[in-house]
């Protein structure tokens, strides 16, 4: 076979072609996620930003969820999502709660939610590193301060094909392509 040097020529521009294009499309679907994806404020009024949790809210205490309220400014959302986990846990991520489903109109959830009470029915909880279904504070070896980050999540749609129990890495599944917006809110917790 005989070396073609136009046709060589032609491939080596159709490469380029088509590398300018993904690249391109690439940067437009970056800059389309980042004006979809806005951002929540949440806030509480148990701690600041950055600030202590106090130990009712953890396994020292009475294990208590915190009140936790947020924007609720945004259009089309039809529930929310809240995750809440520990990266500073010995070993790596370590998730204390899962709640989904929570209703669009919804702008709180106060204190001490559990499955069986403090929300409505449609509400679903996921399981935690520990094993358990709802809500299980920090609860961090002794040391150093662990961050405790109370992730949230608007979503343009319900979650109804997602079982309660669900893991955080099945509902982050579940909500890809769904988040309209997302914010969170980080505590400290050190054991007494």
């Amino acid at each position: 076979m005989l070396y073609d040097k136009s046709q060589t020529t032609f491939y080596g521009i159709s490469f380029l072609i088509l590398t300018i294009f993904v690249l391109n499309f690439e940067v437009y679907s970056q800059t389309k996620l980042s004006v979809k994806n806005m951002e929540i404020k949440i806030t509480s009024p148990a701690f600041k930003e950055g600030g202590n949790i106090d130990s009712r809210f953890s396994c020292q205490g009475a294990d208590f969820s915190p009140h936790l309220l947020w924007d609720n400014n945004l259009k089309n959302v039809k529930s929310y999502a809240i995750i809440m986990d520990d990266p500073d846990a010995p070993g790596g991520d370590f998730v204390h709660w899962i709640i989904f489903n929570i209703p669009g109109n919804m702008k709180e959830l106060n204190e001490n939610v559990t499955p069986s009470g403090n929300i409505p029915p449609e509400v679903k909880f996921g399981t935690n590193s520990f094993g358990h279904i709802g809500y299980s504070g920090p609860c961090p070896p002794s040391g150093k301060p662990h961050r405790y980050f109370f992730k949230i999540y608007a979503l343009d749609t319900i979650l109804l094909h997602t079982e309660a129990g669900a893991t955080k890495q099945q509902l982050l599944k579940a909500m890809d392509g769904h988040i309209i917006a997302s914010g969170q809110l980080i505590g400290l917790y050190k054991r007494i």
